[in-house]
């Protein structure tokens, strides 16, 4: 499926993608799902969060933070207070700073915890989105504090992008362990 246009394929591609990243998970064992990454990063991987992130608990935490952007950014807007999507003082340039405050925030956050959190806010993303038409979701400008954008695509990234990101790392962690073994 390629990148959701409309409501429907929203709805089914963030679950999919949600699905699929859990199935990788449970075929873990409890200890392969606690255990710190070690698969063997290359220099093609730049980006930060290849760094940042020491395991599973680390991905659900990202991922749950940004699902808190989303609402949040949704829920001050619909009552009339602009916000913008990144709160103060980052910005698209900077938000890898914010990714590692995320990371700091949980360093005492279970990995139980970390998976209570991630399925719940899910849950109220799903919710959250199911009040949208598919208009409100896909129109470009349809509300003034989206910006040049549509709020389906803060959803897309918050969302099915960002399961598709957790379910490679999840899938190198487990290739690794296996290989290692």
């Amino acid at each position: 499926m390629g990148r959701a246009a409309t409501k429907q394929d929203l709805i089914s591609s963030a679950k999919e993608q949600f699905d699929n990243m859990w199935e990788l998970a449970d075929s873990m064992t409890e200890e392969e799902k606690r255990a710190a990454f070690c698969f063997e990063k290359s220099s093609k991987m730049k980006e930060a969060h290849w760094t940042r992130d020491n395991n599973l608990r680390d991905v659900y935490i990202h991922l749950y933070e940004w699902h808190q952007l989303l609402l949040d950014w949704v829920e001050a807007n619909r009552n009339g207070q602009m916000k913008p999507f990144l709160p103060e003082p980052y910005n698209w340039k900077t938000y890898g700073q914010m990714n590692v405050g995320f990371w700091k925030k949980h360093q005492a956050t279970t990995y139980e915890e970390a998976e209570k959190l991630l399925r719940d806010s899910h849950g109220k993303v799903m919710d959250m989105i199911a009040e949208y038409s598919n208009e409100e979701l896909f129109e470009k400008k349809h509300f003034s504090w989206t910006g040049t954008t549509n709020m389906g695509s803060y959803c897309i990234s918050a969302t099915s992008s960002h399961y598709e990101w957790a379910a490679k790392k999840i899938k190198m962690q487990i290739k690794a362990l296996r290989e290692g073994a």
